[in-house]
Formats: C-alpha cells, sequence, structure tokens
C-alpha cells in the first residue's frame, strides 16, 4: 500500500513538472515564434558521450532529444524515468550530464 501511494505521488509529481515544463516552453516558443524558427530537437548525429548514447537507446523510442531543461526539472525526469527505462544509478547520472552540459 505504501509503494501504491509512493507511486502515486511520483506520478502526479512527475505530471506536474512535464506540464509546467510544457507550459514554460510553450510560452518560449510563442515568443521567438515571431523571431526565428523554433527547433526542438537535436540533429542527429553519432552519439558523442555516454549520456548521448543513453539517450539514444532509452529515450528515443519516445522522446527527442531537449534543446535543454533546468536542472531541477531534469533530474525530476530523471529520475522517475530510471524507474521506467530501468536504468542504473551512473546511466542517470550520465544522461543528466547530457541534458544537462
Amino acid at each position: 500500500m505504501r509503494l501504491l501511494k509512493f507511486s502515486l505521488a511520483v506520478t502526479a509529481m512527475m505530471s506536474s513538472s512535464v506540464l509546467l515544463w510544457a507550459a514554460t516552453q510553450s510560452q518560449a516558443a510563442a515568443g521567438q515564434a515571431a523571431k526565428k524558427p523554433v527547433t526542438t530537437s537535436r540533429p542527429a548525429q553519432q552519439p558523442q558521450d555516454d549520456g548521448d548514447q543513453i539517450f539514444q537507446q532509452q529515450c528515443s523510442r519516445c522522446h527527442n532529444a531537449p534543446e535543454g531543461f533546468s536542472p531541477r526539472i531534469s533530474g525530476t525526469i530523471a529520475r522517475h524515468m530510471r524507474i521506467r527505462a530501468s536504468l542504473s544509478k551512473h546511466e542517470e547520472e550520465q544522461l543528466l550530464h547530457f541534458l544537462n552540459p
């Protein structure tokens, strides 16, 4: 029961974090739309580091590479996705380094 409550709390926290991030991204995109086209993913290229390789193997099945997250948001997302994608602690750290160069 404790695990279920914890899982529900984490899911709710992740949902609100992702929604907050999406809202800030859409506001930023709206402000930049008049200036220049906005790209939301990095160009396809050979993985240059472990974090990039982990992202390509694990995350890119469902997600495009973001241009950047705040460290607070990316830490929360990485912890949540570590469980979902069965990443090791080392892989989570490498992924965080990739998301926040």
